[in-house]
């Protein structure tokens, strides 16, 4: 017996790593347009935090748990659905990552990286599908895969795997879902102005995020990095039906990085009056 159901106007939304960053803003940009949204993350308190700080604390179900474990993966959809009645969009936006190369990671923390950045968002993507197909009414499912898919650095190897993988698996999953009605799509923020950009350090342990976040911003075009409710905004874009024939792509939000060539500092050097 399902304790309550949606509005047939309302769509009911699945956030991973609601509770900070990117995945917060995704949620209260739902939230905001009158969508039901369950909130995952594994840190209870923030998430019952900002569960209590969004516009309508009554459209969101709180579902805390580790990606990293299967049975936890395996409640969500089940929960949301129990709740809801139906579910119309998946964001796999939740991410764990270490910072080091390939020379020292270990096997426990890359398996970690996969579980939580690929094979968690995997099923819970096939469970999703499972309860779209069964409405008959379709749905939308976004993965948040990161321009570093494409521009990797060689310093976090699991996690660009993982966010390589999430675009592959984008256009597998379009082909396989789209006849019922399900598109599958892929975000590729660049660098975005969160708890995640900030926790870069040297070899002595000092804090070098600003150095990497300006050297960064200095080979976008749009010279800045992006705030968390302009990535928010495209997913939700992506989601809603003026988005209805965009399937099996990836839309990078990125101020133009992925396609420049080389640093402003390096183009104002040949053309001071230009840059």
């Amino acid at each position: 017996m399902m304790k309550s159901e949606a509005d047939n106007r309302q769509r009911v939304i699945i956030v991973t790593g609601a509770c900070r960053g990117i995945g917060k803003a995704i949620t209260e940009t739902f939230v905001d347009n009158g969508d039901l949204v369950a909130m995952v993350s594994e840190n209870k308190n923030e998430l019952l935090k900002t569960a209590a700080s969004v516009s309508n604390p009554n459209n969101v179900l709180v579902l805390d748990g580790d990606l990293a474990i299967d049975d936890f993966v395996d409640e969500i959809v089940e929960a949301t659905y129990s709740k809801w009645g139906k579910i119309d969009v998946l964001i796999n936006n939740a991410a764990w990552r270490t910072i080091e190369t390939l020379n020292t990671i270990s096997r426990e923390n890359w398996e970690k990286t996969l579980k939580v950045c690929l094979t968690s968002p995997v099923f819970l993507s096939k469970m999703a599908a499972k309860k779209m197909k069964s409405g008959n009414r379709g749905g939308v499912i976004i993965h948040l895969s990161s321009v570093m898919a494409n521009r990797a650095g060689g310093t976090s190897p699991a996690y660009i795997a993982a966010k390589g993988a999430l675009l592959s698996l984008t256009y597998e999953m379009a082909a396989l879902y789209g006849p019922s009605g399900i598109r599958v799509l892929a975000v590729c923020p660049g660098n975005v102005t969160t708890a995640m950009s900030s926790d870069f350090k040297d070899s002595k342990g000092s804090n070098i995020s600003q150095l990497l976040v300006e050297e960064m911003e200095d080979m976008t075009p749009l010279q800045r990095s992006a705030s968390p409710e302009e990535i928010a905004e495209g997913v939700f874009w992506l989601s809603s039906n003026k988005a209805s024939f965009i399937n099996g792509t990836s839309l990078d939000i990125d101020g133009g990085f992925a396609h420049n060539f080389n640093s402003y500092k390096s183009k104002k050097k040949q053309f001071p009056n230009e840059f």
